[in-house]
């Protein structure tokens, strides 16, 4: 039994996408040329490349059983699909945003009657009609923000990750519609007629998801001192204590997963309480 994978054919998730299905095991063939279809180096599980935008729907109808898109992607297509875990990146928010000279300063300014350009007009539409504004949508494929100094549109809906291109368009944030970031999907039959497979790629995947940007300490100790190093040792669910065969001295090795922006100042740490021999090692996954 063998499943598909729809992943962007290119844009800002897609490099991420690859990386990380690489790092969970499935390497792909012919990455390098981007052909519609890459074969992975498990048998059973082959790639394809789309549109971040198609990606919901191809999910939704089968023509795929899994793929990686973003959040706002599957809400805006409607997109009935498992969404099997967070990916962890591409992190990003669907505002309404107005010049900065306008005198609409919050939702609670809009009239019905608005107009609004975007590129999610049905995310955007639904949102203003649940907060009781009937607005007039008008869908665009890029440049949003330049619709209201062109007599476009009154207010913009688009995506920003930190303000700072709407700012620079001398647009403000007046509401936040939708948070969004990546998620990996599967096709709901698929998930029950394939679940192990489909689980096999979720778990792999979230094991290296959970290993980043951590590390593995491994270090020797005298048994004098452990309860010192083991006091100072953030670890996932406590260190790993085991004996050293040592004529010298009673000696054992700690090894514990820490996040890798307490490194620098925890091995100066262990080493001033009296462990030796450390060992700083990257993770590929956890599982």
């Amino acid at each position: 039994m063998k499943i598909k994978i729809a992943i962007p054919s290119k844009g800002r998730i897609s490099n991420p996408a690859i990386a990380i299905l690489e790092k969970a095991g499935l390497r792909l063939k012919d990455s390098g040329n981007r052909k519609l279809f890459s074969k992975t180096h498990n048998a059973d599980i082959d790639v394809m490349f789309a549109r971040a935008a198609d990606i919901p729907s191809y999910v939704e109808d089968g023509v795929v059983d899994m793929g990686i898109t973003g959040l706002d992607l599957i809400k805006e297509n409607s997109a009935d699909v498992e969404i099997l875990a967070d990916l962890d990146f591409g992190s990003t928010s669907l505002v309404l945003a107005s010049p900065e000279d306008s005198d609409i300063n919050s939702i609670d300014d809009l009239k019905s009657g608005v107009v609004v350009a975007t590129e999610f007009p049905n995310i955007t539409n639904s949102y203003l009609m649940a907060n009781g504004i009937e607005a007039r949508i008008v869908e665009l494929s890029g440049s949003t923000e330049i619709a209201p100094f062109i007599g476009v549109a009154d207010i913009i809906a688009d995506l920003t990750s930190t303000g700072t291109t709407l700012k620079m368009n001398h647009l403000k944030i007046i509401d936040n519609i939708l948070d969004s970031s990546i998620k990996l999907i599967a096709n709901t039959k698929s998930y029950k007629q394939k679940k192990n497979l489909i689980e096999n790629v979720k778990i792999s995947m979230k094991g290296v998801i959970d290993a980043d940007r951590k590390k593995l300490l491994m270090m020797n100790v005298s048994s004098v001192n452990l309860e010192t190093i083991k006091s100072l040792m953030p670890a996932m669910a406590g260190p790993t204590v085991s004996k050293v065969l040592s004529d010298k001295e009673d000696t054992v090795a700690i090894q514990a997963v820490v996040d890798e922006e307490k490194v620098f100042n925890l091995v100066h740490s262990l080493k001033n309480a009296g462990a030796r021999d450390i060992l700083v090692v990257p993770i590929e996954r956890i599982i």
